[in-house]
């Protein structure tokens, strides 16, 4: 018997909760691919965008970079765009970081969405896996009750065989799902570590500008 006749039997004499196992893993799975994909996107555009606009920052040249982040869907040009509207209108720093922390709370929400569910996912898997198996055992003690007891040995040995592939397989499915939970949870979180750093960067041009500038009017 080959592997795969190996793998059909044992999926097979799992019984019915396999199918709810199998469909709750493949929705985990293919929430992990769609977030894995989104993600990816997001960080390269981001990479993109503040490669971009840095050395516009840098120059001081502060219209030019309100258009870049205008014209932009990025979340980097998103973050940006709510501290560069006011730069020039407000002195205080406090008040653009303000602002763009307001933004980046509204960002965070979107990059995390949907991957806390990989992990419930992950919990159900196993759970019906339990299931299965106790009903399944419940299920085997009450076929050899009435067994020719010679025979109740081997048939609640093969019974029980049987009911533990349930749990076997919840483990197999949930062990991958909650691995892809804590790695698009550290994806998520590299990209709001970068948003940030970009925030206090650009923090730190306007702030040095501004000085800049007073300093020249008081010359």
């Amino acid at each position: 018997m080959g592997i795969i006749d190996k793998v059909v039997a044992f999926f097979l004499e799992g019984g019915f909760w396999m199918y709810p196992i199998m469909t709750v893993g493949a929705v985990g799975l293919a929430t992990a691919i769609e977030r894995f994909i989104k993600l990816n996107r997001i960080e390269r555009a981001n990479k993109a965008m503040w490669s971009r606009v840095e050395p516009v920052l840098v120059k001081g040249e502060f219209d030019k970079a309100r258009k870049m982040t205008a014209d932009d869907k990025s979340t980097v040009s998103k973050l940006l765009e709510s501290g560069l509207s006011l730069q020039g209108a407000v002195r205080r720093r406090e008040d653009i970081e303000i602002a763009m922390e307001e933004e980046l709370m509204g960002i965070i929400p979107m990059l995390e969405k949907r991957i806390s569910s990989i992990s419930l996912y992950a919990n159900i898997s196993t759970l019906l896996g339990l299931l299965g198996t106790i009903l399944g055992l419940i299920a085997a003690f009450n076929a050899v009750a009435n067994a020719n007891p010679a025979e109740k040995a081997d048939l609640l040995s093969a019974s029980i065989s049987i009911a533990m592939n349930t749990t076997a397989f919840g483990l197999i499915t949930a062990i991958p799902l909650l691995l892809l939970h804590s790695f698009l949870n550290s994806k998520s979180g590299s990209i709001v570590d970068s948003l940030e750093m970009v925030s206090v960067k650009t923090l730190n041009v306007i702030s040095r500008k501004t000085k800049r500038v007073e300093l020249s009017a008081a010359a």
